[in-house]
């Protein structure tokens, strides 16, 4: 898949490949990565396809050196772009920290493995406090979107350059491994042609203009507030304009399922392929963006709900922030596999049995 691709082509393709895709027809002029599995189909498909289409390629020496390349490219100007799985990520960490600290536009792809430590190769959601609490030291937050099937991979990367550059922000994409190797139908043509901002903070050379400084570094304590607080408020322009969400099933339903990504799409199944009849309406309600949180549209919901049963590729973190944003409007439970083990549709149906029968 390249270039030639013909326009209106529905396309039999990996999560992994999609994002890279999506990414340059967004674009993306600077990729830099180091192999990790299993997104190493990413960096591969970036290695072949980028320089090709006009941008720029670096297999860097290591995840820190990547993320610092990608803060050096976006504060050049550029649409700059890492990936990476979650080891991987958690070095990146420092660096997404300094993106953040220094106002300027980022796009990270974590395909997710499980942990701690090497862990394994096998998909998990057990990143999501890194990714919904910023990471790395210091208050900052990065937008998150989680996608549930290679077309929303293609179209949330697309997105993900748009936000990055509107807010001049991190984003990250969460996706895991069972979505980064899957393969499914996807479509790019309804991608319009990229539309960058004007970027007059960005180090083009100062001929003509006054001098820009691209920095985090504030040693002066009323300085560093300063930023911190203008921080803050974009932040908070950000939950008000970016939420996502999507309801699945009726809207007054009995029990609400809460999921996203992969684990989404298998509650999905339980919605709208029973394996058999329950006494009570289901629902399931799926986070798109994971920070900034659909707090209001869950809490809306709960307020006609018996229960929420939340279901994670973890031992439980998103759960959280559903107890948070429910506040107590009815039972909040968890089904959470850990160490890359994927939950079933029947093991969602026989836990919303036990629970809510």
């Amino acid at each position: 898949m390249g270039a030639e691709q013909a326009e209106g082509e529905t396309l039999l393709i990996s999560g992994n490949v999609a994002a890279g895709e999506a990414a340059i027809r967004a674009g993306c002029k600077f990729y830099a990565g180091y192999p990790i599995t299993p997104q190493n189909e990413l960096t591969a498909f970036m290695a072949d396809q980028l320089p090709l289409r006009g941008g720029i390629f670096i297999q860097a020496e290591s995840e820190l050196a990547a993320i610092n390349m990608v803060y050096g490219a976006s504060a050049g100007g550029a649409r700059a772009m890492t990936s990476s799985s979650s080891p991987g990520v958690s070095l990146k960490q420092e660096g997404i920290s300094y993106i953040a600290g220094s106002e300027i536009p980022a796009v990270i792809i974590n395909v997710q493995r499980g942990g701690p430590g090497l862990g394994n190769i096998s998909p998990a959601q057990a990143d999501y406090y890194q990714t919904t609490r910023g990471g790395g030291h210091g208050d900052y937050r990065c937008i998150a979107l989680a996608p549930a099937t290679v077309q929303e991979v293609c179209d949330l990367t697309y997105l993900a350059f748009d936000l990055a550059d509107a807010y001049r922000v991190p984003v990250i994409i969460l996706s895991d491994g069972l979505l980064g190797q899957m393969m499914e139908q996807a479509r790019f043509d309804h991608l319009p042609p990229p539309d960058p901002p004007p970027k007059p903070w960005a180090l083009t050379g100062e001929s003509g203009r006054e001098r820009n400084l691209v920095r985090s570094f504030r040693l002066s304590p009323d300085e560093l507030e300063e930023l911190n607080l203008k921080l803050q408020a974009n932040y908070a322009k950000i939950e008000e304009n970016e939420v996502r969400c999507e309801l699945t099933g009726p809207d007054q339903a009995d029990v609400l399922l809460v999921a996203y990504g992969t684990s989404g799409r298998i509650c999905r199944q339980v919605v709208e392929r029973p394996l058999r009849k329950l006494p009570f309406k289901v629902a399931l309600f799926r986070p798109i963006t994971l920070w900034p949180f659909p707090s209001r549209e869950l809490a809306e919901l709960a307020e006609k709900a018996s229960g929420i049963l939340v279901v994670e590729m973890s031992a439980g973190q998103m759960v959280d922030d559903v107890r948070l944003a429910v506040e107590g409007r009815c039972p909040v439970e968890l089904l959470g596999r850990v160490g890359g083990q994927v939950p079933t549709a029947l093991e969602i149906t026989e836990r919303l049995e036990a629970l809510f029968a």
